[in-house]
């Protein structure tokens, strides 16, 4: 694990990257590597019926969710300037990573498998994916990964298992519990119970003696065996 130094995770939304890349953060940052939280959107910031003082505090408020993620996990974080009412073409969003990831010199990327119920996580994938591609064909080494999320499930293969230590483990959900979305304030999805019981799901699939998490390989652009 150790050649990988810059690690970036591509959520389409606050939180997303965190669930996708938050383990692996956690593991290479042991490592030295220096890991960054990409937010495509803001969510409920597009809300057409919030006033603008709504929107104004719903997003001073998630900045300091963002913030305090990023900090939980080792971790910087940036925001695309992306809204879900008015995404850019895919051509458009593909080249901004193009040059994010150029410009970065990432090692490994971590995003959405494209299987989803949401549009956005969708054309996060479709994005991602194309820009690393593009990266791979000019020469830079740079790896792709899918991670697992409840809305990314259609057609997602576990293929690279990861135990997580107890500290991992705990830094992870605490840095997810930095979001009222995570801890039921905002829907009754029961995030806490659903990754918690996942990991020990993962655990007895990969005949694992300690928690675990799984990715999937962009199998699409590699030519081979890791």
């Amino acid at each position: 694990m150790g050649e990988i130094k810059r690690v970036i995770s591509v959520g389409a939304h606050s939180l997303d990257a965190e669930l996708l890349g938050g383990p692996l953060f956690l593991k290479y940052g042991k490592l030295g590597a220096h890991c960054t939280l990409v937010h495509v959107t803001r969510g409920r910031l597009e809300d057409p019926e919030a006033t603008e003082e709504a929107k104004a505090e719903y997003l001073k408020q998630l900045t300091v969710q963002n913030q305090k993620a990023a900090k939980g996990l080792g971790a910087d974080w940036i925001w695309t300037g992306y809204v879900s009412s008015h995404m850019p073409t895919l051509e458009e969003f593909t080249q901004y990573l193009v040059d994010y990831f150029r410009q970065e010199k990432a090692d490994l990327v971590i995003t959405h498998w494209r299987g989803s119920m949401h549009p956005r996580h969708i054309n996060t994938h479709d994005a991602v994916t194309a820009a690393v591609k593009k990266l791979r064909q000019e020469g830079q080494e740079i790896r792709l990964v899918y991670g697992e999320t409840f809305e990314d499930l259609v057609g997602f293969l576990p293929q690279a298992y990861f135990e997580l230590e107890e500290d991992e483990v705990e830094n992870w959900f605490k840095a997810l519990r930095s979001y009222d979305v995570f801890n039921g304030e905002v829907n009754d999805f029961p995030y806490g119970a659903y990754y918690g019981t996942n990991g020990q799901i993962r655990q007895i699939e990969a005949g694992a003696t300690r928690f675990t998490v799984c990715y999937m390989y962009a199998s699409l652009i590699e030519r081979k065996l890791w």
